[in-house]
């Protein structure tokens, strides 16, 4: 007894999700109220999904670039408050049919023109002019490339004229005498991004609540990074991507999976010493507390898929850098508090990569009773140093999964925790207990499973294109006495 223990919890809810007037989450008075709502349940994280600037098909894991906010998450009360920004030009606005949802596409038709009106009105400051010199080696390329990308219809980068896709250096610096207000906005964008997020991150940081962000391993073709740097990539001499990440077929998919990213260029990225990466993670160590890497087993091992393919099926394993990668970070950056997303087909070598890093790994309830999956979730088996959870968010909700998993599955699950009531949303409080009972030194529960909700808010389906995403919560669902209910079984199992 009152031995200190790392014992702790969280709850998953990406920015987007939280309610709010002007039809997506912000950082705005929603944000500060569910910190003030975690720390009431006696969490001490708040997950989130990557703060990217979203792309087609609105995935925050395909983005414009790997340093740069999502724009749509810049609160406009908060603009009002600093005077640049008039109540009438954003509240006389429709932001969506929806209160629970998303409409991205009216997003993309109208925030950017809001924003629009606040920079016009702007005064460049002492902070501003910090942040573009202390950013600049992102910053600068960034804006360049999303003022090319609106001269250019929002085309990808692939389709412009040749002297801007391949960086003809007196072109770019003709577009940029031409262009210089177009490209100051995307400034000033990232600018209000990560002052809002910086403010936001420390008063949970001041309440006791850390941060838990997210890095997808790929990146966007399509993207600032690709475009600047790619000799990072798998590209030909016309800049096309040779081959492309996914996974093969499995019982989930029986074509595989094809995600579409460039693959990197692991040579070239070895013989630089791994600074692309060691940058990438040095960035992200800055906007959260800890790092969840998406699909870390793609360093032990990626899939490669021809380019052109229509399916993954035709894909082949290759080797990755392995752990001599996250042996450079440590050297350049020390520890780094990373979670690992190590679900998945997991072979040998990414097993021996996970525990030589040292890194915490993931752990889904949902996955220990599924019987197409051969992994090993089972809560006999987890271990103090990972991350439990009953699912993430490519997962059905709890209420979804009790009602389309097979019958068989769930009722070994019932075996196997002991859980004989019918009720659903009681089988998931259920669940919840089963999972913060877990020896996980952390358990995640995304919030739909707190408040009970079936697969209407399921937050993505993988390899589906659009309807995902979307999910948001009602304004005043996170009550008080929820974050009682949570705090009491926070605490019965030695969580706070």
């Amino acid at each position: 007894m009152g031995m200190k223990t790392n014992r702790g919890s969280g709850i998953l809810m990406h920015i987007s999700s939280l309610p709010g007037k002007h039809g997506i989450g912000t950082f705005g008075e929603e944000a500060y109220r569910f910190v003030d709502f975690l720390k009431a349940a006696g969490q001490k994280y708040w997950q989130i999904l990557p703060l990217g600037q979203t792309s087609y098909g609105d995935s925050p894991y395909q983005s414009f670039s790997i340093d740069a906010g999502n724009p749509y998450f810049i609160d406009l009360d908060i603009l009002n408050q600093e005077g640049i920004l008039e109540k009438d030009e954003y509240e006389a606005i429709c932001w969506g049919e929806s209160d629970t949802s998303i409409d991205y596409e009216l997003m993309y038709q109208v925030r950017y023109g809001v924003l629009g009106k606040a920079f016009e009105r702007f005064k460049v400051n002492s902070e501003y002019l910090e942040f573009l010199e202390k950013e600049k080696n992102w910053l600068d390329d960034y804006a360049l490339f999303m003022a090319l990308k609106k001269d250019n219809g929002d085309l990808s980068w692939d389709n412009w004229d040749e002297k801007y896709r391949k960086k003809d250096p007196e072109a770019l610096e003709n577009f940029r005498k031409l262009n210089e207000k177009k490209i100051e906005f995307w400034k000033f964008v990232q600018f209000k991004f990560y002052e809002q997020w910086g403010k936001l991150k420390k008063y949970a940081g001041e309440n006791g609540i850390k941060i838990i962000g997210d890095i997808p391993i790929y990146v966007a073709y399509d993207s600032a990074d690709v475009w600047k740097n790619p000799e990072y990539f798998q590209l030909d001499e016309n800049l096309k991507m040779t081959s492309v990440a996914g996974c093969p077929p499995d019982a989930f998919s029986p074509t595989g999976q094809l995600w579409g990213n460039p693959l990197y260029n692991w040579e070239y990225m070895k013989e630089t010493g791994y600074r692309w990466w060691i940058g990438r993670l040095e960035g992200a160590a800055r906007l959260y507390d800890v790092v969840r890497v998406d699909h870390f087993r793609g360093f032990a091992g990626y899939y490669s898929i021809p380019a052109g393919e229509t399916t993954a099926i035709n894909g082949e394993w290759k080797k990755g850098p392995g752990i001599e990668l996250f042996k450079k970070v440590k050297e350049a950056l020390g520890h780094q508090n990373i979670i690992a997303e190590d679900l998945g087909f997991l072979t040998e070598d990414v097993i021996s990569m996970l525990k030589e890093s040292g890194y915490p790994g993931m752990k889904l309830l949902q996955f220990g009773f599924d019987s197409r999956d051969g992994g090993d979730y089972l809560p006999h088996s987890y271990t103090p140093n990972s991350v439990a959870y009953i699912g993430t968010h490519d997962n059905d909700t709890a209420v979804g999964w009790l009602g389309s998993a097979k019958e068989e599955d769930i009722q070994y699950m019932r075996e196997y925790l002991d859980i004989d009531c019918e009720d659903k949303k009681e089988t998931v409080w259920k669940l919840i207990k089963r999972t913060m009972g877990t020896v996980s030194d952390t358990a995640i529960i995304q919030m739909q499973d707190y408040l009970g909700l079936g697969n209407e808010a399921r937050m993505n389906k993988p390899s589906t294109l659009g309807g995902n995403w979307c999910w948001r919560m009602k304004k005043g669902a996170d009550t008080r006495e929820l974050a009682e209910k949570i705090y009491e079984i926070t605490e019965l199992y030695k969580r706070v």
